[in-house]
């Protein structure tokens, strides 16, 4: 489907105009500025998004459905070489395709085609069809429509019904009166210009004046739009160019659409003006505002440096805390490296480097946490007398009630919270790059070497002064036996040894 290249400026236009109204109801919405009754968005779309209301008017099977079908480049009506239309068919835009009995009279035919949402056409049966009541139908109409055309074929363009249905017409109807002479292919060039003379003199004698006339052929330019790309010899042959031209200048001149731009664009400069001086209006608050809040930043960071200030003394709380439980794991450790411990451990496997960094980790995040708890308290108890002050200021600057404190104690206990974990992160990332149970492993795994030795020595000493017991050897068993004491004697002094040094 090709769209129709007519009207397109208008159409543009008029799209321009709509985007920029929405832009300042938008605008408008976005700064909380009443435009009033000004740019009413529903009025406006029904008003100014108003289509083109064409009325196709002529006798049986004088080629009204082609013609429309010819103009916008689709099957839109039905053609049929037989009476087609018997009812008024109004062409209107939907979503999708359907129809509605509106009464016995007409059907309205929705369409998906995207030219139905500038244009509604109103196909009629023939003006000769005799079907009563169809001339008061179609006269409801004619009021409200841009353009009637009148279709006559060129072989016959004295049908007297459809110049009595003209004839009728009331002189400010008339003045949108088009007549189209269709199937024009089928007459000589000489001929046809014989034959515009004619309906030119029958126009003068019948109406009072000419309308427009435009002889075309709806089968060649349905068969030029339907190519891809466009046959532009044969729509220039079809005679659809002039008409479809005529059409675009009376889309761009029409006095009532000039009208309703206008009007819309100075109820669009009107709530404009509206918008401008609401946000001047916010911008003279927001500078005083801005400097009310300047005010409040500089308070701000004399209380955040007062903080800052006591931040000296917190860490060396800190340093104190971290001291002292590592005098406690260090006895802990001590207690755990003893003789007896040591070398039982020798048999069960050895995870004291695991368990000091495990305690000694927990113990550091529990004190650390207690500290971190008072201050926060301490912190909090600041923060929310400092809430309490400053609604007050708020209120009285800027007509704002920031309300009370309770919603800022849900925020702090939680920003409380953090603030303890990501200090309790922090001890346990400490003792981490202290990388204490790596060097402790170290030092523990050559402690537990050197007694592993001793103890090998020991227990073969036993065990040979035992089997030479047993043999009944004389004093090998002593000597093995003494030798067995020296070395548990080695080993308790290593023990010892190592176990100050760790």
């Amino acid at each position: 489907m090709t769209h129709p290249l007519f009207g397109e400026r208008y159409f543009a236009t008029r799209e321009r105009l709509s985007e920029v109204i929405h832009g300042i109801v938008a605008l408008a919405k976005t700064l909380s500025a009443d435009p009033g009754d000004l740019i009413p968005i529903r009025e406006m779309q029904s008003d100014l998004g108003a289509p083109f209301r064409w009325v196709v008017c002529g006798e049986v099977n004088a080629g009204k459905s082609s013609l429309i079908n010819g103009l916008f480049g689709c099957d839109l009506c039905r053609v049929n070489p037989l009476p087609e239309t018997h009812r008024i068919l109004w062409y209107q835009y939907g979503d999708t395709a359907h129809e509605v009995a509106s009464d016995p009279l007409m059907e309205e035919h929705f369409q998906p085609f995207a030219f139905l949402r500038n244009f509604h056409l109103i196909d009629t049966p023939g003006t000769n069809s005799g079907v009563k009541g169809h001339p008061e139908t179609i006269a409801r109409f004619l009021p409200s429509s841009d353009l009637i055309f009148c279709v006559f074929p060129v072989s016959n363009p004295w049908g007297p019904a459809t110049w009595n249905f003209i004839s009728k017409l009331t002189p400010e109807t008339l003045k949108r009166a088009v007549i189209i002479l269709q199937q024009a292919d089928q007459c000589e060039p000489a001929d046809l210009a014989v034959i515009l003379g004619h309906v030119a003199d029958l126009s003068m004698k019948r109406l009072g004046w000419v309308p427009p006339i435009f002889p075309v052929s709806a089968k060649l330019a349905c068969e030029a739009k339907g190519a891809v790309p466009w046959v532009r010899h044969s729509l220039q042959a079809s005679g659809y160019p002039d008409l479809e031209r005529f059409l675009s200048n009376r889309i761009h001149e029409s006095e009532s659409r000039k009208k309703t731009l206008e009007t819309w664009r100075a109820r669009a400069a009107a709530g404009l003006r509206t918008v401008e001086d609401h946000l001047e209006d916010q911008n003279h608050a927001l500078s005083t505002h801005g400097r009310f809040l300047d005010t409040l930043e500089r308070e701000i960071d004399e209380i955040r440096e007062q903080f800052v200030a006591r931040l000296t003394g917190h860490l060396t709380g800190v340093a104190e805390i971290f001291e002292s439980e590592a005098i406690w794991v260090t006895r802990c450790l001590r207690r755990r490296l003893g003789v007896i411990p040591s070398f039982f451990r020798l048999f069960i496997g050895d995870r004291t480097g695991a368990a000091m960094e495990s305690i000694f980790i927990a113990r550091l995040q529990s004190a650390v946490e207690t500290v971190a708890e008072n201050d926060g308290v301490e912190v909090v108890g600041y923060c929310r007398k400092h809430w309490d002050a400053l609604g007050e200021r708020v209120k009285s600057a800027m007509a704002v009630d920031i309300g009370n404190s309770d919603p800022l104690d849900e925020i702090l206990t939680i920003a409380k919270k953090h603030f303890i974990q990501r200090i309790s992160r922090a001890a346990r990332d400490g003792i981490d790059h202290l990388k204490v149970r790596n060097q402790l492993d170290k030092e523990l795994r050559r402690r537990n070497a050197e007694l592993k030795s001793v103890l090998v020595i020991i227990l073969v000493s036993i065990t040979g002064g035992a089997t030479s017991g047993a043999l009944g050897l004389p004093w090998l068993p002593l000597i093995l036996c003494s030798l067995a004491g020296l070395f548990l004697t080695g080993g308790v002094v290593t023990a010892m040894r190592t176990r100050y040094s760790i």
